[in-house]
Order: structure tokens, then C-alpha cells, then sequence
């Protein structure tokens, strides 16, 4: 940062027209992206029953009046006693936007396998209004879309998430899963995601990323190591 190059606004301008063409072009690649997503083929599914805060929640409830509902099975093993502080990064980033997605006809939930009881009580320490429902610690749900492996599939070695293209070595596994449901009731799965495609949702990278240094995290151990809950940064 220090030799950082320092030039005059004239040289300045012209650089940041060079590089607004490479963001244009980002752009129009993106929206091309976005759209040959939508037409992915869709798989049908039934339903799944979890444990809510007022009682049994079925999948189909979690739409809550929407066809559409994005789920984020955020990490949080039935032994902790906080959910995974880079999950609930995550989670800071759309705990307030739900409403507007609900503008849009889709809902927003998270699903963790710690039990109910322990998802409220973290859910009330943070602050968070979105709706939380816990799959339990056999974590059906969860290890149908890839967000919890077996023992068994750890110790077997190799790449295990990602569609095959990573190694995860721990239980719990973030993802985004998306979901349709049809005017008559029936249940679609329509994507998933991991790894680096969850940085979609993450505004916070999204900032960090035109700042200065943006992440900044080469010379970190991993590269979330500076990564609090909300309520333990200095």
C-alpha cells in the first residue's frame, strides 16, 4: 500500500475508464450467468418436517405464502453451543433483507441440525428476525442437499462437497439451497450452492472488495480468521 502508484486526476480518470469497460463487460457476463441459471432443470421432492419454534414446521410452511424460499443451511452441530461464527457473518448479512425478498415472492429461512432450543437462544443473542427451524442432529434434510456428511463419508477420503470438486473434513457444511413451489403444492429443488458461490450472499466481501485492501486475508492462517460473531469484536 505504501508504493502504492500516485498519479494526477487526469491519468486517474482514464485508468478508472480503462477498468469501468472490464466491469461492463463483468456485468453483462454475470446477467448472461444469472439467467442460464434460472433455466436449470428443476428436481422434483417431498416434504420434510422440522422443529420450529412453535412447533413442527413442515418445508412446505417455510414459503410462507411465497413460491419461492431460498434456504441457508447455516452451520451450527448439535454439540456447540454457538452456531459457526462465519455462518452467522453470513446470516448478519440478510437478517434484514428478507422483507424486501418477500417483496418478490421469495422467502428466506435457515436450517441448522443443533436443536431448537439452542438455535433461539443464539437467534435472540444476535438479534436476528428471520425464521430458523432446526432439522435435528440425524440431519436428513441437511445431508440430502450436502450440508451435513457422515462420519462414514469423511473418513472415506477424497472430495466430498461441491459436487465433488472439494474436501470437507468437519460435519456441518454451509449452503445455499433453493427451492419453487407450484400452485398445486409441489415441491421443487432448484438449486444449491457452496464454497466460494455463497459469496453471492454476502454483501460485507461485496464492500471489502472496492475497498482499498479489499479482503485482505493472504497472510491469515485460513482466510476467515479475522471473523467475530457480531457481539466479539473488540
Amino acid at each position: 500500500m505504501i508504493n502504492h502508484p500516485v498519479v494526477s486526476r487526469e491519468e486517474w480518470l482514464a485508468a478508472r475508464i480503462k477498468h469501468l469497460a472490464e466491469e461492463k463487460e463483468f456485468t453483462r457476463r454475470r446477467d448472461e450467468l444469472n439467467r442460464r441459471r434460472r433455466e436449470l432443470p428443476w428436481v422434483k421432492i417431498g416434504d420434510y418436517v422440522f422443529d420450529g419454534r412453535a412447533g413442527k414446521v413442515k418445508l412446505s410452511d417455510l414459503f410462507r405464502g411465497k413460491s419461492q424460499l431460498v434456504i441457508y443451511h447455516l452451520m451450527f452441530h448439535p454439540d456447540w453451543e454457538s452456531a459457526c461464527k462465519s455462518c452467522s457473518f453470513w446470516a448478519d448479512n440478510f437478517e434484514r433483507v428478507v422483507i424486501h425478498l418477500r417483496g418478490r415472492d421469495v422467502n428466506l429461512a435457515a436450517v441448522s441440525r443443533a436443536p431448537i432450543e439452542k438455535i433461539e437462544a443464539f437467534r435472540t443473542r444476535m438479534g436476528w428476525t428471520f425464521e430458523w427451524v432446526s432439522c435435528g442432529a440425524e440431519g436428513i434434510f441437511n445431508h440430502d442437499f450436502g450440508a451435513y456428511l457422515t462420519k462414514e463419508e469423511i473418513a472415506k477420503g477424497g472430495n466430498n462437497s461441491n459436487y465433488g470438486t472439494r474436501r470437507f473434513t468437519i460435519e456441518d457444511v454451509p449452503v445455499i439451497s433453493v427451492f419453487f413451489k407450484d400452485e398445486d403444492g409441489v415441491l421443487y429443488h432448484t438449486y444449491s450452492c457452496y464454497s466460494r458461490g455463497l459469496d453471492m450472499l454476502n454483501g460485507s466481501y461485496h464492500y471489502l472488495d472496492i475497498a482499498p485492501k479489499g479482503r485482505d486475508e493472504g497472510k491469515l492462517t485460513y482466510h476467515m480468521e479475522w471473523v467475530r460473531l457480531r457481539d466479539e469484536y473488540a
